[in-house]
């Protein structure tokens, strides 16, 4: 493993977010009631940001550009591309569903590490 320390737990309060750079990578980050997540802020399907994407009480992040869900503990597809009808469904044929890369996070001496590994 390679962790990588990214902040200090102070600068990521509970219900913020926020997107670092680890070697190539953006890296979204996010405090959900106390609960720390690392996802690759790139959506899989059509590569756009995800930083500004709902967070479901279900724990999934929705992308904010096509609706495609994603498990944020797993990175598994919840919902591929289901909107808008016609266009939605043509829009996740363009790629094959790919889960969200996620990412080891710890707390050590008040400061955040994730392992990402570069690819």
């Amino acid at each position: 493993m390679s962790w990588t320390k990214v902040l200090s737990v102070e600068s990521l309060p509970t219900g913020e977010r926020q997107v670092v750079k680890v070697g190539k990578r953006n890296v979204l980050l996010l405090n959900l009631e106390g609960q720390l997540y690392a996802v690759d802020n790139t959506c899989p399907h059509l590569k756009l940001p995800l930083k500004n994407g709902k967070i479901t009480e279900d724990g999934a992040i929705v992308c904010p550009w096509h609706r495609s869900a994603f498990d944020l503990s797993t990175g598994d597809v919840k919902e591929w591309s289901p909107w808008p009808p016609g266009v939605g469904k043509a829009l996740g044929m363009i790629s094959r569903q790919s889960a969200l890369p996620v990412f080891p996070v710890r707390v050590e001496e008040g400061s955040i590490w994730i392992d990402v590994e570069e690819s």
